[in-house]
């Protein structure tokens, strides 16, 4: 129980001291009026006031020499102007807000740090200053309480009645030190504590120092109080010294209270208690309020100076976030600028007002006023949504529609506040032009469910607001055509009818609008440039370009290209971009700008992992999807023991009379007609149908610019696949692979088997058995949810799709699986992204469906 009452040991006696220091002055001034104690305030000349300030400099500059002679006594050299700044500062704040190893040893560590010095040196600056403050005030305080001793008041209860036993008490401290630092003895141990020591001239410094700088600010007290008083300078300095070691023990903020009640029981009734107390007044201000200003001027000053650097840096910060922040702050206060509007014109105006306006505002003006108001409230509340999205139609149609809900708002009844507001926001959307680029129709984005819900919100509070204010008046059909400056519940059917008019209009606009092209064909020129690329290319999965059923995005020089396709919101680029580095982030960030142009989601689908941080670059989420298995061609070989079942595959197919043949691109026109049957057959078989976008399909044209490994049997073919073949042969890898019913069974694996060892005779280095979907993925209740959600579907996901078969399959050829990556948004969005993609490569919404 103490020990955790301990903390509050500290606070709680500070309090009570206060609280104390508070009972002990209004005690002692309970006999005088406030006006004795400002007729004395109002009594200090000006040349007392100056001597104190002067006096104050003074003080202020032998403190400096606290912290030079600590970077002295550390071994640190910095300039005396700098030691000098940092002892003011630190001093002043010290002095004023008290906790002087808190708030003076803040001030120092800010500034010194700044100068090179390391936070132990500091440390040891601010236990050398403390304790030369210590040091001073034992030692003239010692002195003073034994040569001119002070009386203690009568209801102190000592063995002693004068100060000059504490006196000796208080010159032991300093002493003791000095003949520690005489004998040159390396450390002073205190208990747990050890303390280096300085050189006797050193310490005997720290001690001239310190005493001179507590008779100066004794000085300073002394020379605020009145000529008539005549005091002793010594009685007052011992008083002064005990009610600062009574300020420094209590802890209390610059000894508020406790130092002051102190002077004013050891000095009265030598010095009347309101002339003690308002020079109290005066001393506090002089000696702590002014320097705490000054010094806080001058931090503040060389702050901004020194964070120059770092104010560069938070505008460049707010450079790049205000592009993302403004949109959605402006769509917000736009929002509630409609709300305002609507709820405006749906509850009474200010009677006061609109009896002001009636003296000079046409009827007529009113009413179109109060119906523009609302249907201005109306279309800011649409038009939110396309700044949300960014569109510049949005921003020049709120700019005009803010301008107009300003001057109903004054018409219809002087509602200067909401004026005000639509001022401000529409002040704040002027120069935020650049921040709404994208080129799309305000009709053509549509509304998401948590908007229309928004939108019907608003649109539903402001009818109920009328007819709550209104009652049954609201309701009433006769008032349709009463047009009068009092009858504000017809003005509210009118505006409210209105409004359903105008969302009915925007709706059936949304109903009508045309759809937006989502395929643009590539030029002939972007495909020569692509075929070029494709030849050149390392990774075979480019030859997917041959498909034509993708759009295009080539680089400026002409060496890379990114191929995509658009379903839904997803706008989704198959693997990697395909070129050289450079080629691949410039076309990258072109594909991330050309679909925030349309609001849509960037995609990488099928993505690796050397272009992962790219793609981070680009803002986008990475989600693993699976695996791809890549076979090590000079290391392949049908020998040994782990090839035992790829050879009995090999023999059981020749056996029954099936022969490889590779025929090449030269000859596949030759061969389409049987290629087409054993295509066409195989997908009855399957009751399948063509896949697209990340798969091939039976596409002649495509066909024929590929070699063909086929499987013959009695001269009839009964299996094919079309080869990607990689310039400098990197890699090799297969994409149509189709066979008849009447094929053996495992000749699939035949074929792989064959032209992985054609492959490596040819000199290629890898096959690419291509990707197993969800393989892979961590399944780890921290994993990410949709990672453990794949990896679900992968284990237990069987009747969709023989998942775990495919990675068997693939298996059998010992491959190196390398991971393979969605790049999209994060959040919701990537199983939606994932959705969109299922519709590409099945070719429709129906196809996903089906097979």
């Amino acid at each position: 129980m103490l020990k955790r009452l301990k903390p509050f040991f500290g606070p709680a006696l500070a309090l009570a001291l206060l609280a104390a220091a508070g009972w002990a002055l209004s005690a002692q001034l309970a006999g005088h009026s406030l006006q004795e104690i400002l007729d004395t305030l109002a009594s200090e000349t000006q040349h007392d006031l100056l001597l104190a300030f002067g006096l104050t400099a003074v003080n202020f500059a032998v403190l400096a020499g606290y912290d030079i002679l600590a970077l002295h006594y550390i071994g640190h050299p910095l300039a005396h102007v700098r030691a000098a700044f940092a002892s003011f500062a630190g001093n002043a704040f010290s002095n004023t807000i008290g906790l002087s190893t808190l708030a003076g040893s803040s001030v120092r560590y800010r500034l010194y740090t700044s100068w090179g010095l390391s936070p132990a040196e500091i440390a040891k600056i601010v236990v050398f200053t403390t304790l030369t403050l210590w040091l001073g005030l034992f030692s003239i305080g010692g002195i003073i309480f034994t040569v001119q001793p002070l009386p203690l008041p009568d209801w102190v209860s000592l063995p002693f009645h004068t100060t000059r036993p504490l006196g000796f008490l208080l010159l032991l401290p300093p002493f003791v030190y000095l003949l520690a630092a005489s004998r040159k003895e390396p450390t002073w141990r205190i208990g747990k504590f050890e303390l280096l020591l300085p050189e006797f001239k050193s310490a005997l410094l720290q001690v001239t120092v310190a005493s001179l700088d507590w008779a100066l600010a004794a000085a300073v007290f002394y020379a605020l109080l009145p000529p008539w008083v005549s005091p002793n300078f010594p009685l007052v300095l011992g008083a002064f010294l005990l009610g600062q070691i009574a300020g420094l023990i209590s802890q209390v903020p610059g000894g508020l209270g406790v130092f002051e009640s102190c002077l004013i029981f050891l000095l009265t009734p030598r010095i009347p208690a309101p002339t003690l107390f308002a020079t109290l007044v005066t001393y506090r201000l002089v000696y702590y309020a002014a320097p705490l200003a000054v010094a806080g001027a001058l931090l503040g000053i060389r702050e901004t100076i020194a964070a120059k650097n770092t104010l560069k840096g938070i505008l460049a910060f707010l450079g790049d976030w205000l592009p993302v922040v403004a949109p959605r702050a402006l769509a917000v206060t736009t929002f509630l600028a409609g709300a305002i509007l609507l709820f405006s014109g749906a509850t009474p105006s200010v009677s006061s007002r609109l009896n002001w306006l009636e003296n000079f505002l046409p009827l007529g003006v009113l009413e179109a006023s109060h119906f523009m108001g609302s249907l201005a409230g109306l279309g800011l509340l649409i038009l939110a949504r396309g700044l949300h999205k960014r569109l510049d139609a949005a921003y020049y149609v709120t700019a005009m529609v803010l301008f107009m809900g300003i001057i109903a708002s004054l018409l219809k009844g002087l509602d200067y506040e909401e004026a005000f507001f639509l001022t401000v926001l529409l002040l704040a959307l002027l120069p935020c032009h650049k921040f709404f680029y994208r080129r799309a129709s305000l009709l053509s984005e549509g509304f998401t469910l948590g908007w229309i819900t928004a939108i019907v919100l608003a649109l539903g509070c402001s009818m109920l607001l009328g007819v709550m204010a209104y009652g049954d008046d609201a309701l009433d059909r006769s008032l349709w055509w009463v047009f009068t400056f009092e009858d504000e519940a017809s003005r509210f059917m009118r505006a409210t009818v209105g409004i359903l008019v105008g969302v009915v209009f925007v709706a059936a606009l949304r109903l009508m609008r045309s759809a937006r092209p989502r395929y643009v064909p590539a030029s002939e020129g972007d495909m020569q440039t692509v075929r070029a690329v494709v030849a050149k290319s390392p990774n075979t999965f480019a030859h997917l370009a041959m498909l034509r059923d993708k759009s295009f995005l080539v680089s400026q020089d002409g060496t890379g290209f990114l191929m995509y396709a658009v379903a839904g919101r997803s706008w989704v680029c198959m693997g990697d971009p395909v070129g050289p580095a450079a080629a691949r982030e410039e076309l990258a960030w072109r594909f991330r700008e050309m679909v925030d142009l349309y609001a849509g989601w960037t995609a990488f689908y099928q993505a690796g992992k050397e272009n992962l941080p790219l793609y981070l670059d680009l803002g986008l989420a990475i989600v693993k999807i699976g695996e791809e298995a890549r076979v090590n061609l000079q290391e392949f070989s049908l020998a040994g023991q782990a090839r035992k079942g790829l050879r009995y595959t090999r023999n059981m197919i020749e056996k029954e009379g099936c022969v490889f043949e590779l025929a090449p691109a030269s000859a596949v026109p030759g061969l389409m007609p049987e290629l087409r049957a054993v295509s066409d057959a195989w997908l009855a078989s399957k009751n399948a149908r063509e896949k697209k976008f990340s798969l091939g399909f039976f596409h002649v044209e495509y066909l024929k610019g590929c070699a063909i490994a086929l499987v013959r049997r009695e001269g009839r073919i009964v299996a094919f696949a079309n080869l990607w073949e990689c310039d400098g042969r990197e890699e090799l890898s297969v994409d149509l692979m189709r066979y008849a019913p009447e094929a053996p069974t495992s000749v699939m694996e035949y074929l792989y088997i064959m032209l992985m060892l054609w492959g490596r005779e040819q000199g290629y280095q890898w096959f690419n058995l291509g990707m197993a979907p969800f393989s892979g993925l961590e399944r780890h209740f921290l994993a990410p949810t949709w990672t453990r959600l794949g990896g679900m579907l992968y284990s237990y996901g069987g009747t969709l799709y023989n998942f775990q078969g495919l990675r068997r399959f693939k298996d059998k050829f010992d491959p190196i699986w390398e991971s393979k990556y969605l790049a999209c948004p994060g959040g919701t969005v990537p199983p939606r992204v994932l959705a969109n993609i299922a519709t590409l490569v099945s070719g429709g919404v129906r196809g996903v469906m089906v097979k």
